[in-house]
């Protein structure tokens, strides 16, 4: 698989741009009233549609497509159908070594929910407070590695399916954003302080799109591909299912869930059926 300077850049790009979303999300949470939080669950709803359209439809496609040469269609599909659970696996395990207390996957209920807005957050003691933020935020550096991996491959492959990945993973890093500047801003005082924490729980993205640059980019093949885009279909449907979802249901209703997932659905769709017309 050759590739250009200008196509590593543009990769890496997207997948930096996608992780600093975290600072949106930070800038959000000095103002953000929890009474508006509409937007926010179409926003999940819109980059689990984006993510589970472009798993089924290109990512999977394209990975049974790779082992195809190797192992016949049974053979191929067999190996597509591992990696992807093997990326389950994998996701699932990284969730496993997070204390539920602190996993920004683990907002399940109104009551959590509402612990992260101002008038709940001022109540608590200032320590722990911060203690809660700065552990949000390497609970999240370490779920955003392995989002940033499967945005910088899936660029590098297709520019098209890598803007549509880059921009799911971008709005559903504006809550968590916003999970670890809250804690931090009510603590200290501080809104540079808290909007850099949540900055730099974002960059572990284009640290996973490094660590896919330098461990896959020597062994790139055919096969590398199809394991590879296997295991970034299972992550993504990984985060879609425990994470995106039951958080858009949380921060709105099942209305405003659907609305997103089907518009982020159709996004997706017309993108890359206008790019093979083109």
């Amino acid at each position: 698989m050759e590739l250009t300077i200008t196509e590593l850049a543009v990769a890496f790009s997207l997948t930096l741009l996608a992780g600093l979303s975290t600072g949106i999300g930070a800038a959000l949470a000095f103002f953000s009233r929890r009474d508006n939080t509409a937007l926010l669950s179409v926003g999940m709803g819109f980059s689990a549609g984006v993510m589970i359209y472009i798993s089924f439809a290109e990512i999977l496609v394209k990975s049974k497509a790779a082992f195809v040469p190797e192992f016949g269609e049974i053979g191929a599909e067999a190996s597509m159908l591992g990696c992807f659970f093997a990326g389950f696996a994998v996701a699932f395990a990284i969730d496993r070594l997070i204390p539920e207390d602190i996993n920004p996957h683990e907002l399940k209920s109104d009551a959590e929910l509402s612990g992260l807005k101002s008038e709940h957050i001022a109540h608590r003691r200032l320590h722990t407070l911060r203690r809660t933020g700065m552990f949000t935020a390497a609970a999240i550096a370490i779920h955003n590695f392995p989002e940033g991996f499967a945005t910088f491959v899936s660029a590098l492959d297709s520019l098209t399916m890598g803007i549509g990945i880059a921009l799911a993973v971008a709005i559903h890093n504006i809550p968590e954003g916003m999970a670890v500047s809250l804690p931090i801003y009510h603590a200290t005082g501080e809104r540079k302080k808290a909007f850099g924490y949540a900055l730099l729980s974002g960059l572990a993205e284009p640290l996973g799109a490094a660590f896919g640059f330098f461990l896959l980019m020597p062994l790139m093949g055919e096969l590398t591909l199809g394991i590879t885009f296997g295991l970034v279909a299972g992550i993504m449907i990984y985060i879609c299912l425990d994470e995106l979802l039951p958080s858009a249901r949380i921060y709105g209703n099942a209305h405003t869930t659907m609305g997103g997932i089907v518009a982020g659905m159709g996004v997706m769709a017309s993108s890359l059926l206008l790019f093979k017309i083109v």
